[in-house]
């Protein structure tokens, strides 16, 4: 039982990823602002600025990616995620997410965003030290709602490649 906590609180903050805040949301507090480098749709990487916000009962964080916003929602209760869509102004549930720590890289949806955050992943295994001693790789699918479906870590994601 221990473990799996330990695995769904580390499958948890390893997804995260910046968000803005939406027209017409309510008070945000800034948890920090990062100069990194992201990529979209699995393209090179580029200049970027990351920007972590609490609000209401979700962590937003944004990228900002030349003209390019893309904002990823954590919730908490339940844990979900999701990837907001400007077109249709809706929340999308992320179907996964993964994170590689020699790298410092979280993408989101395979490659369609991926961004360098190596305070995030630091501060991860730091609060996560078991979980994460001698593991370099995590992947989290999520279900339709964007809760988590599975997690695993290293080669053991090779064990469940569609």
């Amino acid at each position: 039982m221990k473990r799996a906590g330990l695995r769904l609180a580390l499958a948890t903050a390893l997804l995260l990823a910046p968000q803005v805040t939406i027209a017409g949301a309510a008070r945000s507090e800034i948890l920090y602002k990062l100069s990194t480098t992201c990529s979209l749709n699995g393209g090179s990487a580029q200049a970027c600025e990351v920007e972590a916000a609490n609000e209401q009962s979700a962590t937003l964080y944004r990228h900002q990616i030349g003209a390019t916003t893309s904002t990823i929602r954590i919730t908490d209760k339940p844990v979900t995620m999701s990837l907001w869509q400007q077109a249709s102004k809706r929340w999308q549930p992320l179907s996964m997410a993964a994170a590689r720590f020699s790298t410092n890289t979280i993408c989101f949806n395979g490659r369609e965003l991926c961004v360098v955050n190596a305070n995030y992943l630091n501060s991860v295994r730091e609060k996560s030290p078991d979980a994460t001693a001698g593991r370099d790789f995590v992947e989290v699918r999520f279900d339709q709602q964007g809760r988590i479906n599975l997690s695993c870590f290293d080669s053991g994601c090779q064990e469940v490649k569609p």
